[in-house]
């Protein structure tokens, strides 16, 4: 999937180039120092692509804002023009919000809101809503088409979707979306900042001329497995936050008094504890965030004995800071039970530790192919 996203983003680079460019941004720089011909970069077609990075991850920060504020189902609709439109008088107000006591959510949790209430959670997640769009605007307007955005919107209103099913009378249950559906969305976020990201840092980054070491191809696929447990802890972290796993044994290194707690395996059959017991998903995000920090550190130590240019190893040293903090933020955030703005920096946490793992990659990326044509 990742490698679809790069292949459609680099597709509309050339595209863009062609558009918008003259044909001197694509011309080819040659080093006499290592008799190696540098392909030209597009500037423009960076800052556009990395413009378009930061958007996604601004809407990851207001997905998690929305879904901690319980506002994610305040629209219980769906239309990607008429809603642009929020209510402007007292009337379309009333009408919006009797929609909405109609919902699952009202009945079991917001049963007392007021209309001011109402309005407050409703431009929560109109606002994330509009932010979707606006980035699929910065998008298109330069190249007309991209399926990948048009899917996580579409995804995103499946898994809203979820949560306004109405639930089995006399059921003690909290409407909410499902976990399933939460993990989906933000893993296509993820995937699309990535793929953006990454396509940036083509275009932007200036290539250095590296003689290669012994260790290098050892630390480059430990930077890629560094890459991979970020993004499925990230998704982890999606299965505790759908299921408010986060909400129970708030204590670190135990769990209450238990290092296993008994009840991690009572569902039946066995495989839906993993993704629908609390108990277990929790425990297993715990498993993963030390097992992640466990390999960035192996890759940071390995990065410490290989020569390496100054950028390989501000990347390296960036990564591994960013992950001892982010362990930080996701015990706090634990023991605090979940408050809002600690939650919201944990999850932005894990984008920027992606963010670092994606440019550590990138870089080795670089230097094994400029040590090659050195060759």
């Amino acid at each position: 999937m990742l490698k679809f996203t790069h292949s459609l983003c680099k597709h509309n680079q050339k595209s863009l180039s062609k558009l918008f460019f003259q044909p001197k941004t694509t011309a080819s720089v040659y080093s006499p120092a290592s008799n190696v011909v540098l392909k030209g970069k597009s500037k423009a077609v960076g800052f556009w692509l990395a413009g378009c990075s930061g958007m996604v991850a601004g809407a990851v920060l207001l997905g998690g804002i929305t879904r901690l504020t319980e506002s994610g189902l305040s629209m219980v609709t769906w239309s990607l023009i008429k809603e642009m439109k929020p209510p402007s008088n007292q009337q379309e107000w009333e009408a919006e919000f009797e929609k909405y006591r109609q919902s699952p959510e009202y009945s079991a949790i917001h049963y007392d809101f007021t209309l001011s209430d109402f309005k407050r959670i409703f431009y929560m997640e109109w606002g994330h809503r509009m932010w979707g769009r606006a980035i699929g605007l910065v998008y298109f307007i330069p190249l007309v088409f991209s399926f990948l955005l048009l899917g996580q919107g579409a995804y995103g209103w499946y898994m809203v979707k979820s949560g306004l099913e109405p639930l089995p009378e006399a059921s003690m249950q909290v409407p909410r979306v499902s976990q399933y559906r939460l993990a989906g969305h933000l893993s296509l976020a993820f995937l699309l900042y990535s793929g953006f990201l990454w396509s940036a840092m083509s275009e932007l980054k200036k290539e250095a001329v590296f003689e290669p070491h012994r260790h290098l191809k050892k630390l480059r696929i430990m930077s890629h497995v560094s890459k991979a447990m970020v993004f499925f802890t990230a998704l982890s972290g999606a299965f505790v936050a759908g299921l408010d796993a986060g909400l129970i044994y708030n204590s670190f290194p135990k769990m209450g008094i238990y290092w296993v707690p008994p009840e991690i395996l009572e569902m039946s059959p066995k495989w839906k504890n993993f993704f629908e017991n609390s108990t277990t998903v929790q425990f297993d995000h715990r498993i993963l965030g030390m097992s992640t920090l466990a390999i960035i550190s192996s890759t940071w130590v390995m990065s410490r004995f290989t020569v390496l240019p100054k950028r390989v190893r501000l990347a390296a040293n960036c990564l591994m800071a960013m992950t001892l903090f982010q362990v930080h933020l996701g015990i706090s955030t634990l023991k605090n039970y979940v408050p809002v703005s600690l939650a919201s920096a944990h999850q932005c946490g894990s984008l920027v530790a992606l963010s670092l793992a994606l440019w550590l990659c990138h870089e080795l990326k670089s230097v094994k192919k400029m040590a090659r044509m050195v060759k």
